[in-house]
């Protein structure tokens, strides 16, 4: 019983990490995004760079600090992390694209329609994140200068 209280509070203290570096990328993902919605880009194609620039920091606070004990080790499962990674980022990107699109078109305003995009993206990621890429299955590396 208290075995599981403690992995309890360890999904919980990693869930915490997460939204923790999720806000960091949104910081790149949104900064950007406004960046180049005042440089007069059309939303959609604007919050899709924003997205993409903020998955590469989502990696590397992701892999250093939220699933850092289950970071494949070198070779093949490290290349396979690493792409199923890419691709929950590349859903996350699609969603938020849509949304942002959809809203733009339906005459919502960019930012609402950003809002509801990173809502949607970040539920998604995380399940996909937590449950198929970092899901623990293969060796782990234990060097902290993982990329």
């Amino acid at each position: 019983m208290q075995a599981q209280w403690l992995l309890t509070k360890v999904r919980d203290i990693r869930f915490v990490r997460y939204v923790c570096a999720s806000v960091g990328a949104l910081a790149v993902d949104v900064g950007s995004f406004l960046a180049l919605l005042a440089l007069g880009m059309i939303a959609a194609p604007a919050s899709a760079i924003g997205y993409s620039l903020g998955i590469f920091a989502h990696w590397m606070m992701s892999s250093r600090a939220v699933f850092q004990d289950k970071v494949a080790a070198n070779g093949m499962a490290r290349t396979r992390q690493k792409a199923l990674f890419v691709l929950s980022a590349l859903m996350g990107l699609v969603l938020t694209t849509a949304i942002v699109g959809l809203g733009d078109w339906s005459g919502v305003h960019p930012l609402i329609a950003k809002a509801a995009a990173i809502v949607v993206s970040f539920v998604a990621t995380w399940l996909v994140r937590s449950r198929i890429v970092f899901r623990g299955d293969e060796p782990v590396q234990h060097a902290a200068g993982h990329g």
